[in-house]
């Protein structure tokens, strides 16, 4: 499998789950970005502060994510598409992605309602059939973290219709990305700090 070919730390310390062999497509096609998510995975941590109070529109863990990766050149990227039959145009929106850089794009669904996963995923599909999108990212969390939330009496605002892994994987192994190779990590207790 070429999960083996992250570094072992990012293995040990996220559940990572990979499509259509998106590992092999970033380290050898897309190295620069491969690059940049293994390094930006490998210093990321989970801080308790961030959980232990009410978030507001975008999460730490997204801002976390959105500015390591924008230090290296990544952006949010929204696409204009459309249909052209019979020389009238119609237009095919699809969502903007967090961040992106040279084909590859990248959401971060930390704590959304899981339907949040059927968008990405469709966009993913429609992106990469336009040959706009190589491989798709989505980093969520485990759903080991659980017991966490609970422990801080945040349990009820991470709930089960919330974006983890197990309500991931299954979209995925039922074909909700299409063609599209996907790398998929979830955030783990192994990554958790004690900040406060």
């Amino acid at each position: 499998m070429s999960l083996d070919l992250l570094p072992e730390f990012i293995r040990t310390h996220y559940e990572v789950y990979e499509w259509k062999h998106a590992c092999a497509i970033l380290r050898h096609d897309f190295a620069d970005e491969w690059n940049d998510l293994c390094e930006v995975l490998a210093a990321f941590r989970l801080k308790k502060s961030w959980i232990a109070v009410g978030g507001g529109r975008k999460s730490k863990v997204a801002e976390s994510f959105d500015s390591a990766l924008g230090q290296r050149g990544w952006i949010e990227k929204a696409f204009d598409t459309k249909v052209v039959v019979d020389q009238e145009s119609l237009d095919s929106p699809t969502h903007k992605v967090d961040c992106f850089k040279n084909r590859i794009a990248l959401e971060i669904e930390w704590n959304n309602k899981d339907p949040f996963f059927d968008r990405d995923l469709n966009n993913f599909r429609l992106l990469f059939d336009l040959r706009v999108v190589s491989v798709g990212v989505i980093v969520t969390r485990r759903d080991e973290l659980q017991d966490i939330f609970d422990a801080l009496d945040r349990g009820k605002s991470y709930g089960s219709s919330t974006t983890h892994m197990s309500k991931l994987l299954s979209r995925i192994r039922g074909g909700g990305g299409g063609g599209c190779p996907l790398l998929v990590l979830g955030i783990g207790k192994a990554l958790y700090e004690e900040d406060c």
